[in-house]
């Protein structure tokens, strides 16, 4: 199995459930691991047969950017559903962190995995 990734992807966005929070952007950093089988495009060389994270990273800035969600939970499921949903791809590992919510954490966040991981 392949893995296309994406390293700390920062996204400001409104997030969190205390008033202060509902008023503010909060940069949020998210970490995607994707299952691709990457023989096809190492063979033809074009950029149309390749999972793009240029194009999966675009979706999901505007995406966060433009949601207002309580929970990282929340929005994790959903960034997780537009990627497979969206992009075709059958697993997906999230990170999303959420960077100072946390005196005395460097970040806090969740991980999931969503879909079928293939061998």
């Amino acid at each position: 199995m392949d893995i296309v990734f994406i390293e700390d992807l920062r996204i400001d966005a409104v997030i969190g459930i205390y008033d202060w929070e509902r008023r503010i952007r909060q940069t949020l950093s998210f970490d995607l691991e994707m299952a691709f089988d990457n023989r096809k495009p190492a063979a033809t060389d074009a950029i149309e047969d390749t999972l793009n994270y240029k194009s999966i990273s675009k979706r999901l800035q505007a995406y966060v950017e433009s949601s207002s969600f309580g929970l990282v939970e929340t929005l994790a499921e959903r960034c997780a559903d537009i990627v497979r949903e969206e992009f075709g791809v059958s697993w997906v590992r999230l990170k999303l962190s959420k960077p100072g919510a946390v005196r005395g954490a460097k970040a806090v966040g969740v991980r999931i995995e969503r879909g079928t991981k293939p061998e």
